[in-house]
């Protein structure tokens, strides 16, 4: 049986998702970049395509660690739905966690949406309970395929808190973290330290609920 194509943005979602029956890659957070890495594949080599990590809350009442299982992806441009049976099933599997986990729309943008206003705008055009910079990626790559897609996204940054900007520009393109970009950036502007163990706070709680949950899925993905 052919495994499953995980798609991810940071390397260490990528180390979640891989394992049993599961190919992971990533891009660091840039949708072009990605877009070069899936057409390198001569062929797809995979059985379903999966978006899975972590996003950015829209709808006001999640907040971080819970969990959205994509009915659909919308862009500028495009809509994609997602598999509704590959759907149900994580749902399935999830259900048994305390955090909130519902399936519903998810924005895909090619820029990082960092500030309130700019979320609460995002959430407004396409109804999306939170966004991501692969998913919508993925989604066209499986669409071309002919094969089933399915995104697993779970929430760090809620929709009430803005990121820090530099917080765009730090990864490496291996999606690894970028400490001295960082730490550049706090001596620059201390006031972004406040911001920052924020957004650490954040990622912790939605990578705890990320890793859960990957125990929870199993071989595959939990993919049927």
């Amino acid at each position: 049986m052919l495994p499953i194509l995980a798609v991810t943005g940071l390397a260490k979602e990528a180390r979640l998702a891989a394992g049993p029956g599961v190919i992971a890659i990533g891009a660091g957070g840039n949708p072009q970049r990605l877009r070069a890495l899936l057409d390198d594949r001569k062929t797809p080599g995979c059985r379903a395509v999966v978006s899975i990590g972590i996003a950015g809350g829209l709808d006001p009442d999640l907040v971080p660690g819970d969990v959205v299982i994509a009915s659909r992806i919308v862009t500028q441009d495009c809509n994609f739905k997602a598999d509704l049976a590959i759907a149900e099933a994580v749902l399935a599997r999830l259900a048994v966690m305390g955090a909130q986990v519902r399936i519903a729309a998810i924005a895909g943008v090619e820029t990082a949406v960092l500030t309130v206003a700019d979320k609460l705008a995002l959430r407004g055009r396409t109804e999306a309970s939170v966004v991501d910079m692969e998913s919508h990626v993925a989604a066209a790559f499986a669409q071309a395929h002919g094969l089933p897609f399915a995104a697993i996204r779970v929430v760090c940054d809620p929709a009430a808190r803005a990121i820090p900007a530099f917080a765009a520009q730090a990864l490496k393109p291996n999606g690894e973290p970028d400490i001295l970009a960082v730490l550049s950036a706090v001596l620059r502007d201390p006031r972004q330290i406040g911001p920052l163990v924020h957004l650490a706070r954040d990622s912790g709680r939605a990578f705890a609920t990320l890793k859960r949950s990957r125990g929870l899925l199993g071989a595959g993905l939990g993919i049927p």
